[in-house]
């Protein structure tokens, strides 16, 4: 039986303040964004990306000077616009940490599994990672390294002090790890489970389950060693007699 063809994902256009630089600078980044979003930057040329913008094929050297500097460009966009859209929660510290945390989930599945940015932010991010350019140095002191910091504030508020900061290091990317899954695993997980949509509903129950589950596993960071290993000891001593 012929499987229905999916429909498009909307794309919501955001205004971008250009600062000056015309109409043809304009549409070689939206250009290039497709392109890299479907190929890679190593694939991409510089003749395709003209092409789809109109635009003469010495226009990416005039406006960047050449196609890795239009791809960190465009990277870079992309990663402020996902940031626009879906913003972290603001660092205020009279609420609570749960919340904070809950909020820090929400808005991170949002950037990398919405239908509005995963046409071309999610794609480009999951090439980055798998495939990674020397644009994602200016990406991770841009973007990733703020929210790492963001939420290594929002687990030292919920553990307290006591935790070392290795193991808080080692939390805070087992959540990530959670959330990048669904976007890295997609395509397995619409083959295992063909109901599987990605849509504002799926994406809550993901933020709720992410969240229930970071919260269980941190309760277990500030349960004392001793106590800890104390029932799987016993466990030991009752499977020897």
């Amino acid at each position: 039986m012929p499987t229905r063809r999916q429909a498009k994902p909307p794309r919501i256009e955001i205004p971008i303040e250009t600062g000056g630089h015309d109409a043809t600078r304009r549409a070689l980044l939206d250009a290039a964004a497709d392109v890299f979003a479907e190929v890679g930057f190593r694939q991409a040329t510089i003749r395709d990306i003209c092409r789809r913008a109109r635009a003469n094929v010495a226009a990416v050297n005039y406006h960047f000077g050449d196609k890795e500097t239009l791809y960190g460009e465009v990277l870079a966009e992309q990663s402020r616009l996902a940031m626009a859209l879906h913003p972290p929660p603001p660092e205020d510290p009279e609420v609570p940490a749960e919340r904070r945390l809950e909020e820090f989930v929400r808005s991170f599945l949002q950037r990398v599994l919405s239908a509005e940015l995963s046409a071309r932010h999610g794609r480009m991010m999951a090439r980055e990672m798998v495939d990674p350019t020397r644009a994602l140095d200016r990406l991770v002191t841009e973007s990733i390294r703020p929210n790492s910091q963001q939420l290594a504030t929002i687990l030292r508020d919920l553990v307290g002090r006591t935790v070392p900061e290795s193991s808080l290091r080692l939390t805070g990317m087992s959540i990530v790890g959670q959330i990048l899954f669904y976007c890295h695993c997609q395509p397995v997980l619409t083959r295992l489970f063909p109901d599987t949509a990605f849509d504002a509903t799926q994406l809550e129950l993901l933020t709720q389950h992410i969240t229930r589950f970071s919260l269980a596993a941190l309760r277990g960071l500030t349960v004392p060693v001793a106590q800890s290993n104390r029932r799987p000891a016993n466990a030991r001593r009752r499977a020897q007699k």
